[in-house]
């Protein structure tokens, strides 16, 4: 006679050890994308990496991680690559969308509240989308700079400067030594570039450097951005 018994706590850490090893899974595949975001005097900056990588395998070197929603706003995306692509199009459609309907751009504030909206709509679907979000822009009103932090559960915060990925690590503390209000464009591109020196330093992987792009209340602007020469923090 075979005799059979259900052990309910066994079951619960194995059906544990699966969802934190799927937890731990996403965790990491968001930490290899580098996305950083610093606002200034009367600009904002926004910096991606190029590497579109699946593992330890690099799939892209020139992969263009952001996304222009109007003339005055910019969203830099990092996450799964499915969902980061479609989410982003989303978004930059519905924008442009707003901008044709209404003969006016939205403010990045207003973008940024309706893409926090559309990620709290998402958490609670069935596939939710798993990105995390860097918008930055220029509010062409006030000529206001303005950088929002976004992550994957739909939360929302207006910062001076912001990181996601293996550089919130790794460049929050430069970022809060030399960082102020009132910093200046050739200031604020000294500070990205000990920002990414340091990455390139302590990290195994190479990102293939990073595309840079300002905006400014003329508009944005792609940087030829060169991370060959190193800087020392002072």
């Amino acid at each position: 006679m075979i005799k059979l018994t259900l052990d309910f706590s066994g079951i619960l850490i194995i059906l544990l050890s699966i969802e934190n090893d799927s937890i731990f899974k996403l965790s990491a595949l968001r930490h290899k994308e580098v996305l950083l975001g610093i606002t200034g005097k009367d600009f904002t900056l926004i910096a991606a990496s190029k590497a579109a990588m699946r593992g330890a395998t690099i799939l892209k070197a020139s992969d263009d991680k952001t996304r222009a929603l109007n003339q005055h706003t910019l969203m830099a995306f990092s996450g799964e690559a499915g969902d980061t692509i479609q989410f982003a199009e989303y978004i930059q459609a519905n924008a442009q969308l707003y901008s044709m309907r209404n003969n006016i751009d939205l403010s990045p504030s207003a973008v940024a509240h309706f893409v926090r909206g559309e990620l709290a709509q998402s958490l609670r679907s069935r596939k939710p989308y798993n990105v995390n979000l860097l918008l930055g822009g220029v509010d062409p009103i006030t000529d206001k700079p303005s950088l929002y932090w976004l992550d994957y559960l739909a939360s929302l915060a207006p910062l001076p400067y912001a990181a996601h990925g293996y550089a919130q690590y790794y460049c929050l503390s430069i970022l809060d030594k030399h960082h102020h209000p009132d910093i200046d464009f050739e200031q604020g591109l000294k500070v990205l570039r000990m920002c990414t020196d340091e990455l390139k330093r302590r990290l195994p992987i190479d990102f293939k450097g990073m595309t840079v792009k300002v905006i400014t209340k003329e508009g944005i602007k792609e940087l030829d951005y060169d991370d060959s020469a190193r800087i020392d923090c002072p």
